[in-house]
């Protein structure tokens, strides 16, 4: 009996995001799933995500009863027993089937031979089962940082940074949120659109951020016609904020602009203005203009370290190529991928783009520098290297701009928006405030974890 189409699939995402460095939400929401009915999406989804959030605790039980180490394993063995682990360990699906359906997967990948032995280890962990779901593992670690990477499956030297960084507390809140499924969140700016929504069963709850988001509480958004025809988009809370600390002005610059989110929050907010948009590479800058059809943006394929734009830009947004380590929820891959060398590497990227991105700004202008990293390479020590080597900028505190955005309305306060603790809170100023920057923390903040820097070019320089 061949597998199910939703294992299917789960199996070929997951091999494409071990074997070619894909992005599993980019692949879940592509044609890959266009055939399968909503049940099965939903399957797949879960699947697919759940390994990648646990994997570092399915392959520590695997590892136990595997006659051969899993780094020696094909890839397609793998993938087939992180699934059926998962499944086994963290759904309802029966065990049997579990097991079934991935020595299925790897006949289907011309792995008939490793049939006996996929079958062997799974049986084995449909026993240990309980040892590996969410309260039944007990870490056996004795320093603080192991014991949270081991219990929420987290790499090491990640946890220890985050200690250091923000404190056990903020660590073990970070990582609780990153092993949940996030909440779909929009920004909506038509009435008339929201009351769309809600005749087509999507349940929508205000966001705690701001004003203008939505929570999704029930429905599924993707199937809308709003959604189908580019009236809306999917935009974490975290992401409309640093848009939103942007303001108003006549010409405006998006140095790093692709998939768009940021750019149509700048297009909504400055209806009159002239914006250039720019992307390094030319299929994402063909998707931003699919994504972003606002008369007054222009895409332009371009590396944001060179542009040829000149410098009379009364606004700029860098929200530069970065980890991604704070949006670890939507993107659990990034945990098992990112390597601590690769921070330098960024940080040398992200400089120059900094760098560059100033010498478009005009005298009295500003500029937000952002990423989603929760790295202070990326974030403080990138402004504070530019800034010291540029002596016409000076550092804008952000809390005047979130002041500002509160006198509006723009910035709100929802303390009821879902069921953890962080959404429970009211989300104050001195919250999302570090120093001069905007932070906002994975599980203290019902959002992505987001860095923001205001810098302003001075009039007499």
């Amino acid at each position: 009996m061949p597998a199910s189409p939703a294992r299917a699939a789960a199996f070929d995402i997951l091999l494409a995001v071990q074997q070619r460095d894909a992005y599993a939400s980019e692949l879940l929401h592509s044609d890959r799933l266009r055939d399968l009915s909503a049940a099965d999406r939903g399957l797949c989804t879960e699947i697919v995500m759940g390994v990648l959030r646990w994997q570092s605790a399915l392959d520590a039980t695997l590892a136990r009863f595997s006659s051969q180490k899993l780094s020696r394993l094909d890839p397609e063995v793998l993938a087939a027993i992180r699934m059926a682990a998962y499944q086994i360990a963290f759904t309802r699906v029966p065990p049997r089937a579990a097991v079934n359906e991935s020595v299925e997967l790897v006949k289907r990948a011309r792995k008939k031979s490793a049939a006996p032995f996929v079958n062997a280890v799974l049986r084995k962990v449909v026993i240990a089962a309980p040892q590996i779901a969410p309260g039944g593992m007990e870490a056996q670690k004795d320093t603080p940082y192991e014991r949270i990477a081991e219990t929420y499956a987290h790499p090491q030297w990640l946890i220890s940074r985050w200690i250091l960084e923000y404190g056990p507390a903020a660590t073990l809140a970070i990582c609780r949120f990153d092993q949940e499924v996030p909440a779909t969140t929009l920004r909506l700016t038509d009435p008339a659109a929201e009351s769309e929504l809600r005749s087509e069963g999507i349940e929508l709850a205000p966001g705690a951020l701001l004003a203008l988001a939505r929570c999704v509480a029930s429905g599924d958004l993707t199937h809308t016609r709003a959604f189908v025809e580019g009236r809306l988009h999917i935009q974490d809370e975290g992401s409309q904020l640093v848009a939103a600390l942007v303001g108003r002005g006549l010409r405006l610059l998006d140095c790093c602009a692709a998939p768009g989110g940021k750019t149509a929050v700048l297009a909504e907010q400055n209806p009159e203005a002239t914006i250039v948009a720019a992307e390094l590479h030319e299929h994402r800058a063909r998707l931003l203009r699919e994504r972003v059809r606002a008369a007054n943006v222009q895409v332009i394929t371009a590396d944001a370290s060179n542009l040829n734009v000149g410098s009379n830009f009364d606004r700029i947004l860098a929200d530069v190529p970065c980890s991604g380590t704070g949006t670890l929820a939507r993107n659990p891959e990034i945990k098992w991928k990112l390597q601590k060398d690769d921070l330098r590497d960024l940080h040398a990227r992200q400089v120059s783009i900094l760098g560059g991105a100033l010498s478009h700004l005009a005298p009295g202008g500003r500029l937000v520098y952002s990423t989603c990293s929760l790295e202070a390479e990326e974030c403080e020590s990138v402004v504070e290297e530019v800034l010291r080597e540029n002596a016409a900028y000076r550092l804008v505190d952000c809390r005047k701009e979130l002041e500002r955005l509160e006198r509006d309305r723009e910035l709100t306060s929802n303390s009821n928006r879902g069921s953890s603790q962080a959404a429970q809170r009211p989300i104050t100023i001195d919250s999302l405030l570090r120093g001069p920057y905007l932070r906002t923390i994975p599980g203290l903040h019902p959002c992505d974890g987001f860095f923001a820097a205001i810098i302003e070019r001075m009039i007499n320089n």
